[in-house]
C-alpha cells in the first residue's frame, strides 16, 4: 500500500465492526456518506474514509467549489475522480460512473436517495441548525462534528431524530466523545465519576484575536479564527459543555477551574475540597492546562472500596481513593467515520445530549463593547465562550454563545462581563434561533433565549 492508501482496499482478518464493514464491502453495499464541508475537517474525513472498507463517499458539499478537489487529491484519489453535480440526476450519474460528486447545494446532496448518513463538518452553528434539520427531514442519520450547534440545540435535534427513528450522534474522536467512551466504561463498572475532561493543548490567552495568530494559522494550514477559538478557551468551554449535557456532570463554577496540574496530579487536584482538591462537589467537568495532559482526555473515579483500592495499588495505580483513567490522544476527524458506520449498521449513537441540559455555553466580552456595536463570530474579537450551569445562566439572562453572531449591543458592556439579554439583541431571523426557541419552550422555560 502506498502512503495514500490502496485504490482497492486490502482484505484483512476482521472482527466486530470491521467484519461488518468488510461484509458490506463484499456485498457491494457500502455505507454511503455525505460530507458537508471540505475544509480541514472535511479533508480529514475524505482521507479517513479512503482507508476504510465498506464505507464510501456519496458526495462532498463544497459551496465555493474550491476545496473538494484538493481534499480528494490529498486523500490520494485520481485527479479526475471528483465531478461537480448540481442536481439529483447528476449526482446519480456521477456515482454510476464511479465518480465522487462535488455538490455546491447541501440540500441537493443530503437528500439524495443514495445517502445513508450525513456528517456536518462545517463548524458553524447556523449551518449545523439548518442542515441538521434538513438531514433529519430527509430521513438520514446525522453525525454532528459541529459541537457549537450541539450545545445550542442538541436536545431538540436528538428528540427529533429519535421520533423519526434516526440516529443523532456527536462524532467519535473529538475530546467529548473520547471522554464519553471512558465515561461509559467507568460507570458500567459502578464507580462514581468525580471529574471528567481534557488537557488544553495550547497557551490560554483570553484576549486572543485572529490578527495576532494569522501567521501561525497559515503555517499550520488553519483558519485564524478557528485557531483563536482554541487559544482563547472558547473551544474548551464548548467541549466541556457538550460532555456535561451528555452525562449530567456540571461545571463546578462558571468557567471551571482549569488548574495548571500534571497528569499525575489530576486526581489530587480535581477532587473534593475536603480531600485537598478544588471541587465543591463530585460529578464535574473541567480541564487542565498542566504539562502532560494534552492532547489526552481523562476521567477521575471514586474507587474507595478497600478491596478495589488494594487491587489498584497492586496494579501500580496508586493508593486511591481517587483514580485517573487517561487516554493520551484523540484522533479528531479521523475517527468520525466510525460513528457514521455504527449509526447505519447498529442504529446507535456514540454520544448524544440528555433531554434536559445541565450546562450552557455563554460568553464574556473580550473587549469593551459599545452600544450600537455588531457582534462578530466565536474566535474573533467581541467575546469568548464561558461555560456555566444551565440554571445559573438562565437566572442571569445569559445568551447562548451560538446565538451571538451579528447580535446588536444595546448597552455598553465592560471587558470581561457576561453578555446578557439586557445588553444584546440577538439576530432572530435564523434557523438556529428558531430551533433554540422551540427547545426552550419544549423544556418549559419562560423566555426564549
Amino acid at each position: 500500500m502506498d502512503e495514500t492508501g490502496s485504490a482497492d482496499k486490502p482484505k484483512i482478518s476482521a472482527t466486530g465492526l470491521a467484519a461488518d464493514l468488510a461484509q458490506r464491502d463484499e456485498d457491494g453495499n457500502p455505507i454511503r456518506v455525505c460530507i458537508i464541508g471540505a475544509g480541514e475537517m472535511g479533508t480529514d474525513l475524505v482521507t479517513a474514509i479512503r482507508q476504510m472498507r465498506g464505507v464510501e463517499i456519496a458526495s462532498i458539499v463544497d459551496r465555493s467549489l474550491q476545496k473538494a478537489v484538493p481534499a480528494l487529491q490529498i486523500a490520494g484519489y485520481e485527479d479526475d475522480r471528483g465531478v461537480v453535480c448540481e442536481t439529483h440526476a447528476s449526482i446519480t450519474q456521477g456515482l454510476e460512473n464511479n465518480k465522487i460528486p462535488i455538490v455546491p447545494d447541501a440540500h441537493e446532496a443530503l437528500s439524495h436517495d443514495r445517502v445513508d448518513v450525513v456528517i456536518d463538518a462545517t463548524g458553524v452553528p447556523e449551518a449545523g441548525a439548518e442542515l441538521g434539520m434538513a438531514t433529519l427531514d430527509a430521513g438520514k442519520h446525522l453525525v454532528m462534528m459541529n459541537v457549537e450547534a450541539d450545545v445550542t440545540i442538541g436536545p431538540m435535534m436528538q428528540d427529533i431524530a429519535a421520533r423519526k427513528g434516526l440516529v443523532y450522534t456527536v462524532g467519535a474522536g473529538d475530546e467529548p466523545s473520547s471522554v464519553m467512551e471512558m465515561y461509559d466504561w467507568v460507570t458500567a463498572l459502578g464507580y462514581p465519576i468525580v471529574a471528567a475532561g481534557k488537557g488544553k493543548n495550547n497557551a490560554f490567552r483570553i484576549d486572543a484575536v485572529p490578527d495576532d495568530y494569522r501567521e501561525e494559522a497559515e503555517r499550520r494550514n488553519m483558519n485564524p479564527r478557528m485557531l483563536v477559538e482554541f487559544v482563547d478557551g472558547s473551544k474548551t468551554m464548548v467541549e466541556m459543555c457538550c460532555i456535561a449535557n451528555a452525562t449530567g456532570l456540571v461545571p463546578d463554577k462558571p468557567g471551571m477551574h482549569g488548574p495548571d496540574c500534571s497528569l499525575e496530579e489530576l486526581n489530587q487536584v480535581l477532587c473534593p475540597r475536603e480531600d485537598g482538591g478544588l471541587l465543591s462537589q463530585k460529578g464535574c467537568v473541567d480541564f487542565s492546562v498542566g504539562k502532560g495532559v494534552a492532547p489526552g482526555v481523562f476521567i477521575i473515579a471514586d474507587m474507595r472500596h478497600h478491596r478495589v483500592r488494594e487491587r489498584m495499588n497492586d496494579l501500580h495505580l496508586g493508593p486511591g481513593p481517587y483514580y485517573t483513567f487517561y487516554r493520551p490522544y484523540h484522533l479528531t476527524s479521523l475517527e468520525v467515520p466510525l460513528s457514521a458506520a455504527r449509526a447505519v449498521l447498529y442504529g446507535t449513537s456514540d454520544m448524544k445530549p440528555l433531554p434536559r441540559p445541565v450546562a450552557e455555553v455563554c460568553a464574556l466580552a473580550k473587549r469593551d463593547l459599545k452600544a450600537g456595536d455588531e457582534l462578530d463570530f466565536i474566535g474573533e474579537t467581541s467575546y469568548r465562550s464561558w461555560a456555566m450551569r444551565a440554571d445559573e445562566a438562565r437566572s442571569l439572562g445569559a445568551i447562548p454563545v451560538g446565538l451571538l453572531d451579528k447580535g446588536k449591543v444595546l448597552n455598553d458592556i465592560a471587558r470581561g462581563s457576561l453578555i446578557t439579554r439586557h445588553d444584546v439583541a440577538v439576530n432572530q431571523d435564523t434557523p438556529l434561533y428558531r430551533l433554540r426557541c422551540q427547545q426552550d419552550t419544549w423544556l418549559g422555560y419562560e423566555a426564549c433565549a
